[in-house]
């Protein structure tokens, strides 16, 4: 199974190739994917994959299908294909795309001798809007037992751990005035000033891991006049999504405290809510496993290493996920810039992306066939992921 399996991941690098070229030099930003999500659909419609299209309430987003033989686990690999504004595919989703494609397609050539379902989920808007958690919330992810993707990256690197995150975004309305009578007016600005300061006094009683980082999008039209309309973003992250919330109150009351201090009245919206991330290692050792055999040496993530976040997050607190990091670069380039935009479709990615769809490919096989390691990975999953309820992670409005 392992030969036939490879032989035909073999057999697709062009096809592959050309689709993370195709998702590459088409840059999409999220909920806006469309090309984008047509590409990976004609390649698995090619190998006769039943698709449900649109999908999740998402107009970017599908379901793609193979069924097995009978009864068994239904397994999902993920895909990812939204860009970053300006800078295109500079956190690689074009590769993200290829190789779990590559590893379903791979798997779907022997599904008629595996019991259960083989699913690819097309999953829109990243980097921005958590497709994935709309998708969750729509019910798209219903009836799939476990779910892998992988990541370029700077490393072969297992475990990575990520924050909880959620964007908060507050409009301030003042009243304008000429600024040799600014008693007449009502300073936005200033609303939007008191905020951060608030927000940075506060940061010492805020819990372990929190970090905020916020710009200001919108601060007034000329020096001589009063601004009445100022706005302003911040990134708001804590180590789980219980942190975050307790983080999220705080920076409310910033911005009510705000509105006291100047007259300012407050329009806030709340993003949808990242959760923290967690990697099931049952998976991830067998996935380990079969890259190893392939000759790629993987390590494990130091816990104190700094991380990002990922909606990805909100699937692995519903079910056992991995998502392992591909090295595609030298490690000093640094991800969502233009210089790791560019090796993001280089032969050496390509490459490396192809091994690690074999090792997600085997990985899955691992999972229809091996009833040990999925009693291995379940028991892992109730042990050591929250029991989160869709109410959990979801925001109070201000």
């Amino acid at each position: 199974m392992k030969e036939i399996i490879f032989n035909e991941i073999d057999k697709l690098q062009p096809e592959l190739e050309k689709l993370s070229h195709n998702i590459h030099s088409n840059p999409e930003l999220a909920f806006e994917e469309h090309k984008s999500a047509a590409f990976v659909m004609e390649l698995l419609k090619n190998h006769g994959f039943e698709i449900e299209f649109p999908a999740g309430g998402l107009a970017t987003a599908f379901r793609a299908t193979y069924n097995g033989t009978g009864e068994g686990p239904t397994i999902a690999y993920m895909a990812e294909y939204d860009a970053l504004p300006e800078m295109g595919h500079a956190c690689g989703h074009n590769l993200i795309a290829m190789v779990s494609t590559g590893a379903a397609i791979g798997l779907s050539k022997i599904m008629n001798k595996l019991p259960g379902k083989l699913v690819l989920m097309g999953t829109p808007a990243e980097e921005v809007g958590g497709g994935k958690i709309l998708m969750i919330q729509n019910g798209a992810f219903e009836g799939i037992d476990f779910a892998l993707m992988a990541h370029p990256g700077r490393q072969n690197k297992l475990g990575g751990k990520s924050l909880a995150i959620t964007d908060v975004t507050v409009e301030f309305f003042g009243k304008p005035a000429h600024s040799s009578a600014p008693e007449k007016g009502i300073n936005a600005l200033t609303a939007v000033l008191h905020t951060f300061y608030l927000i940075d006094s506060m940061r010492t009683a805020m819990p372990i891991k929190t970090n905020i980082n916020g710009i200001i999008n919108s601060g007034g039209v000329a020096a001589n006049i009063i601004p009445e309309y100022a706005k302003c973003t911040f990134a708001v992250r804590g180590a789980s999504v219980k942190d975050l919330k307790i983080i999220l109150e705080m920076v409310k009351t910033a911005i009510r405290t705000a509105e006291h201090a100047t007259g300012a009245k407050a329009k806030v919206d709340i993003d949808v809510l990242y959760a923290e991330s967690y990697e099931n290692m049952a998976m991830s050792g067998s996935y380990k496993k079969h890259m190893e055999d392939l000759g790629v040496e993987y390590t494990y993530t130091d816990p104190s290493e700094k991380s990002g976040s990922t909606d990805t997050a909100n699937v692995q607190i519903k079910m056992p996920v991995i998502q392992p990091g591909v090295q595609v670069c030298e490690p000093d380039i640094a991800g969502h810039t233009i210089e790791y935009r560019d090796a993001c479709i280089t032969g050496r990615a390509h490459e490396a992306i192809m091994k690690a769809a074999k090792g997600l490919a085997m990985t899955g096989y691992e999972l229809f066939t091996d009833e040990s390691l999925r009693k291995k990975t379940l028991e892992e999953f109730k042990e050591t992921v929250p029991a989160y309820t869709d109410k959990d992670t979801k925001v109070e409005p201000y």
